[in-house]
């Protein structure tokens, strides 16, 4: 009788006791699944050097789909492009109007796309994982783009410490776009490091392109600090 034993080691993350995919490979280029999640809340409509936010993020993003792989799936989820009478609604307001595949139309929906509202950031997150990679294996790859934190009652950190606990597919990049506050930035970075993703940074539509790129690409221009006061 031939008997295999197979031991698998599992790493941590600091002293918080959630597993870190650091090794785990899943990924060919036909296995990655990528989905941007993408703000459309109304800060958004503010100008950078007398350019409006939603047009510098609309305009890189163009940028990136045409040069995006063929054959990695691809999907687009937005919040905040929505009014709503009343704060439940407002923080409910995400949705996925591009189902992950290939040679997803992703600029066409983009344009009819207008920024309104809240910053529901873990509801995105949580209807992603939930509902838009069901059916998917392999790697799954979110890209979190945002100006802001969340303002919806709900933390990312704590939420993506409790998701590593119950999955190792999926890795949240987040680009910080335009913030300043210090905690926002504590959130957003903890969010991207315990999924082992990558956090950066963008200030204007040359840094937003770059980042953009970065992630899509799998380059790591910030390693985040995880920051225990969520």
């Amino acid at each position: 009788m031939l008997i295999l034993i197979m031991i698998i080691s599992v790493s941590y993350a600091g002293d918080y006791g959630v597993h870190r995919p650091e090794n785990y490979n899943l990924n060919t280029d036909n296995d990655e699944r990528i989905l941007f999640i993408l703000d459309f809340s109304n800060s958004m409509n503010e100008s950078i050097h007398g350019e409006r936010k939603v047009d510098m993020m609309l305009y890189t993003m163009s940028k990136i789909v045409q040069n995006l792989n063929k054959n990695v799936s691809v999907g687009l989820r937005v919040y905040g492009h929505k009014m709503s009478f009343t704060p439940i609604e407002a923080c409910r307001a995400s949705s996925l109007i591009v189902p992950i595949t290939t040679g997803a139309d992703i600029m066409s929906s983009l344009s009819k796309v207008k920024a309104r509202g809240m910053t529901p950031i873990t509801f995105s997150l949580k209807q992603a994982v939930k509902y838009d990679f069901m059916g998917f294996r392999g790697k799954k790859h979110i890209i979190l783009l945002t100006d802001g934190g969340e303002n919806c009652d709900e933390s990312p950190c704590k939420y993506a410490m409790e998701l590593v606990q119950l999955r190792k597919d999926i890795f949240i990049d987040v680009i910080a776009f335009n913030i300043s506050d210090e905690d926002d930035l504590s959130q957003l970075e903890c969010a991207a490091l315990v999924t082992s993703g990558k956090f950066y940074t963008a200030n204007t539509a040359a840094e937003l392109l770059k980042s953009l790129n970065n992630s899509v690409s799998g380059k790591k221009e910030v390693e985040a600090k995880i920051i225990s006061n969520y």
